[in-house]
């Protein structure tokens, strides 16, 4: 053996141990080894390597260890020698670059990279040190991906269709440019990976693909009505999580109620004088709103027409900022229904009254810039101030608030917290109806795009600090401009520096979070059961990680709070899973209402009828429910039952079988009955099937296993059997409820 292969055989033992050293450590180290000894010489830096050739004098070789301390994301790296090879200069010469942990292994294998040819020589390096049979062999990417090298792949930009965008254009273009993405501002004939819908998710009726920032039903469930009921539905399974919702009535229906109530309270005190706040329920940019003191100055009619709106208590001691009242706009991003995502913005918007605040008298009722928040109004005071400051004028930052209360003593976490919560349960709140909305316009089975939406909820602080929320809207504004009267009588649109601040970045990391190259993570949803639900929200910091592409953009502005705090609130989703048994027995795809022939199927299904409850009593319950629901959506296209009266006919059934129960431990024990009746039935169905399939004949078999459609030239029956059957096997899984946990 010549002293040649000798002092190779000491470098590589050298480079072993090298390596074991460092796997040990966990310490990042990158080092930049020159060779410049003599081609027969033995380098003293046991990190360096030479390898014999002409002239060795300009060999570097870079081994990198990355630690596991060093970075967050160093709990999943391994150590590594020679991943990142910087450029060799090499005149004829050879250099070794390869894994660190490989040279542990028995006869490995060495690369050696020859400049200029783009080539490699392999050989072999046996357990006695010697290097044998070194030839030609691939070129170094194709090397590379055999020895798991990731090459980068030059990514295909995302499309963005925003012909339908409206007002977010201009804030949505600057998140385009920014994140360096295509934008399609006249639409595109083929699918793009977002549509930006401007006002909801029927804007483009012909996408089938892809995503769209609209959820269909938004709109309708969080008009002030819908909003009301199904907070209203929550405050009687939980009255103390919900009370940060204002006692509303819903008008006209509501309106006789409303008068006895405020009635026999001043009768009991004749100091009480409380006001109301009356609020149309289609309304926006506070148009129609108005206060009130007693029943009889509500505006019922609208010409022959009665009114549809809420009046609900109006919050008079509400946190002072400079004299002035104000309200928060904090933007929500809802990622998806299934599994609930729920996403909120760091930095959100003050908007402040134009006239200093007094509370509520006869007097005073109608001064609007001093009780109602709206920008849409304030700008038309001659108070309005247009600042570019994030923390004077009329229009601010929410940090900026939060700094100044911060400053005063106040418990910043706490607010947020209490925030949180707040937003997080009236998501809770919604998603029921939604997902039926959701279900009738994408029906399993049914191509078309999945969806998320940006909310803005308004929420008033108290004096307390207790956050109370205003309302919630589906189309919040995104301008980033606000209009300004350049000359008297002459308007026009200037740029609004606190505006494009939050908004922006609202838009841009929302497109960020629905990237379609963005990997989910795979998690799982615990049971509701089981969980302690009056802890308060832990604000730590947490960390984002980002995408190579994204080195350059600032860090998310978009907290994700659900299924984050899953722990915390999964115990409140009891509607949701009333709500899948109601899309269970809907039958038909696409249909919102259950006929009475689907609702006797779900009690004889459940078995909850006896002799003290027959399918005749079962009848009269369906007609009374659905008769008096009607009668609140004069406009409904279909008749049946809705979810909120089967809901409702779901708390009479529960409250009549275990009566000894308070209302939500009767909803809970209703719930865990129907879902067993519905497992066993299944098991039940999943075994007969399977057996009938064994005797079948091939064209049969394949019918009754779903390999072909049944509903294809089917009766209305059969088609409806099928539907059923779908959703007993595929849609629902008794007694789980489908949602995401943070890894």
């Amino acid at each position: 053996m010549s002293d040649h292969y000798v002092k190779v055989k000491v470098q590589l033992e050298q480079m072993k141990s090298f390596g074991e050293d460092a796997e040990k450590e966990g310490v990042d180290t990158e080092e930049q080894l020159p060779v410049s000894s003599p081609p027969a010489s033995v380098s003293p830096d046991p990190s360096s390597t030479t390898i014999a050739g002409r002239d060795a004098s300009n060999i570097s070789i870079t081994c990198k260890h990355r630690g596991k301390s060093r970075t967050k994301q160093g709990k999943d790296d391994k150590n590594s020698c020679g991943k990142d090879i910087s450029d060799l200069s090499l005149h004829g010469s050879v250099v070794s670059a390869h894994d660190g942990k490989n040279l542990n292994r028995l006869g490995h294998e060495r690369t050696l990279h020859i400049r200029g040819t783009g080539k490699i020589l392999q050989g072999k390096s046996e357990t006695n040190g010697n290097y044998v049979t070194i030839h030609a062999s691939k070129n170094v990417q194709d090397m590379r991906r055999e020895d798991g090298f990731k090459l980068p792949k030059k990514r295909r930009p995302v499309t963005v269709d925003t012909s339908k965008a409206k007002t977010s254009l201009e804030a949505l273009k600057l998140s385009i440019k920014q994140l360096k993405w295509k934008e399609f501002p006249l639409g595109r004939r083929t699918a793009c990976d977002i549509y930006w819908h401007g006002v909801s998710f029927h804007d483009n009726e012909n996408i089938v693909s892809g995503q769209v920032n609209k959820f269909p039903g938004m709109i309708e469930m969080l008009r002030k009505i819908n909003l009301s009921r199904a907070v209203r539905t929550m405050q009687e399974l939980f009255p103390e999580e919900y009370d940060f919702y204002p006692r509303s009535w819903i008008l006209p229906e509501e309106y006789q109620q409303f008068s006895t109530q405020i009635r026999m309270v001043k009768e009991n005190d004749a100091t009480v004088n409380p006001t109301f706040i009356v609020k149309p329920d289609g309304g926006s940019q506070g148009d129609g709103i108005y206060l009130i003191r007693d029943p009889s100055d509500l505006k019922l009619m609208a010409g022959s027409q009665a009114k549809q709106g809420v009046v609900q208590e109006y919050i008079q001691k509400p946190l002072l900022i400079d004299k002035l009242k104000f309200d928060i706009r904090l933007y929500v991003l809802i990622k998806s229904l299934e599994p609930l995502e729920i996403y909120i913005a760091k930095e959100g918007l003050t908007r402040f009254c134009t006239e200093p605040y007094q509370e509520p008298s006869q007097k005073n009722l109608s001064h609007v810039f001093m009780h109602l928040t709206n920008y849409s109004l304030n700008v038309h005071s001659g108070n309005f101030v247009h600042s570019d400051s994030q923390s004077t004028g009329s229009k601010r930052t929410l940090s900026s608030v939060l700094y100044r209360l911060a400053a005063k003593g106040v418990d910043i976490k706490k607010v947020w917290s209490d925030i949180i919560a707040l937003v997080i349960k009236t998501v809770i709140a919604v998603v029921p109806e939604l997902k039926v909305y959701y279900q009738a316009d994408i029906p399993p089975g049914k191509p078309g795009p999945t969806c998320f939406q940006i909310l803005g909820f308004d929420i008033l602080l108290m004096k307390n600090l207790k956050p109370v929320l205003l309302e919630v809207n589906s189309n919040p504004s995104m301008r980033i401009e606000h209009e300004q009267e350049v000359a008297p009588g002459v308007f026009e649109y200037v740029p609004s520096p606190v505006d494009e601040d939050v908004k922006v970045g609202v838009i841009r990391d929302t497109l960020r979070l629905m990237d379609p190259g963005h990997k989910k993570p795979s998690t799982s949803q615990p049971r509701a059961a089981g969980f302690e639900h009056r802890e308060e929200i832990p604000m730590e910091a947490e960390t984002q990680e980002r995408s190579p592409d994204e080195g350059a953009l600032p860090s998310l502005c978009l907290k994700q709070v659900y299924p984050k705090y899953t722990k915390q609130f999964n115990y409140l989703r009891l509607v949701e899973r009333i709500a899948a048994l109601f899309i269970r027995f809907l039958g038909v795809k696409g249909n919102m209402r259950l006929g009475p022939t689907a609702f006797r199927t779900f009690i004889r299904t459940c078995k909850l009828s006896n002799s003290n409850f027959t399918m005749a009593s079962v009848d009269i319950l369906y007609i009374d429910i659905t008769r008096r629901w009607s009668g609140t959506t004069p406009d409904s296209r279909e008749a049946g039952m809705g979810l909120q009266a089967f809901v409702e006919a779901f708390f009479f059934l529960a409250g009549r079988r275990f009566k000894s129960l308070v209302l939500k431990e009767q909803v809970v024990s209703l719930l865990e009955l129907c879902e067993a009746q519905l497992e066993s039935q299944s098991g039940v169905e999943d075994r007969r099937s399977l057996s009938c399939s064994r005797a079948l004949p091939r064209a049969v078999k394949t019918q009754t296993l779903g390999l072909t459609n049944p509903q294809l030239g089917s009766p209305a029956p059969l088609r409806r059997a099928a539907s059923q059957d779908y959703r007993l096997h595929q849609k629902l899984k008794p007694r789980t409820l489908r949602a995401n946990v943070e890894n």
